[in-house]
């Protein structure tokens, strides 16, 4: 039985190439023992006799309550693993999933195609994959904690007043209300829960962050508005965002990656007697069977500095691979639901 799912992006991706606001469609065909994965949707959910391991999942930044049905679908799978997107579009935003016959049990009178909740495909252990969080934005002061918020007005940092540290790390004054807006603009928040470390070894943020907008400021309480709901105990660094440092990361996780998908050294012996076959270590392209990548839909190439520039960085340090993605309204990996960034999973 032949079973599809996918969505809409502003943006598709494929192998070394992005198409940005023109027609174009990316196909990717997996080979997988019927056993191995269950295609979903809000009206086919899992069935209780499938145990999931990972998801792709496509969802609907219009759903209420979006990020905590990614949490709960996320807690259904053994590992926790999920990577996806929200779907991206300029027209009807829809996800589809769909059997081989036009259809998946359950869907009833349904065509498969579907406005809001989250769809997708569901992989059963035994299908091996890696996958990578790239962040796109660079802190600009160091990480702070949150001591005092009020839903998503952080009212202190620090014991400080949110605003004061805020103005004070911008080095900016409401006092000049022009130089203040602008910076504003263009700074957002970089957000962890509490004993999470918000900076990696590098100085770049760690795969556990995820970036929100400011959304406002409050002079009268000296707070500042998130576009999330925060608590007292969480970590938050002011960002913004940085091209050199998202490029920088992408390579980093390629790398990391390809070291993964790196053959274990092999005794001296058997490394002897393979030495004259050029087939015998396959480079990571060859073990690499496909690569679903989804980019924040303000990325891509115009961000990179050039048409298809994102997906020519990951060609570059992967190789030839097949790839399809989308470039999505908000990225989805693990049990978070990121902002500007890039989710790249291969299936080994």
């Amino acid at each position: 039985m032949t079973e599809w799912s996918g969505t809409v992006g502003i943006g598709i991706a494929s192998s070394g190439v992005e198409y940005f606001d023109e027609p174009a469609v990316a196909v990717m065909l997996c080979a997988l023992p019927s056993d191995r994965y269950r295609v979903f949707s809000g009206v086919a959910p899992l069935p209780a006799s499938f145990t999931p391991h990972t998801a792709l999942v496509h969802a609907d930044a219009s759903t209420p309550d979006v990020a905590e049905l990614i949490a709960e679908m996320s807690g259904r799978t053994t590992t926790g693993y999920l990577f996806g997107g929200l779907a991206s579009s300029r027209g009807d935003t829809v996800q589809f999933a769909v059997g081989g016959n036009g259809n998946l049990r359950g869907h009833g009178n349904a065509g498969g195609v579907f406005r809001g909740g989250l769809s997708g495909v569901a992989f059963a252990e035994g299908v091996d994959l890696v996958s990578r969080v790239t962040q796109g934005c660079q802190p600009v002061a160091p990480a702070r904690a949150i001591t005092g918020a009020d839903g998503n007005l952080v009212t202190e940092l620090d014991g400080e007043p949110a605003l004061d540290v805020l103005l004070e790390d911008l080095g900016v004054s409401l006092e000049q209300p022009q130089a203040a807006v602008a910076a504003l603009r263009t700074t957002l928040v970089g957000l962890t829960e509490a004993g999470e470390d918000v900076v990696g070894r590098t100085g770049h943020f760690g795969a556990d962050v995820v970036v929100r907008h400011i959304i406002g400021v409050d002079p009268q309480r000296r707070g500042v508005a998130i576009a999330s709901v925060v608590e007292e105990g969480m970590r938050l660094a002011f960002c913004r965002r940085n091209a050199e440092a998202a490029r920088a990361d992408l390579v980093r996780i390629c790398a990391e990656i390809r070291e993964e998908l790196e053959p274990e050294e092999l005794p001296l012996a058997v490394a002897s007697a393979l030495a004259s076959d050029s087939l015998s270590e396959p480079s990571p392209e060859r073990r690499i069977a496909g690569a679903v990548y989804v980019s924040c839909s303000g990325r891509g190439g115009p961000h990179f500095g050039g048409p298809s520039a994102e997906m020519q960085i990951i060609r570059h340090a992967l190789g030839d691979v097949p790839l399809v993605g989308f470039f999505a309204g908000g990225e989805i990996a693990r049990n978070h639901l990121y902002g500007y960034t890039g989710v790249l999973t291969v299936f080994r």
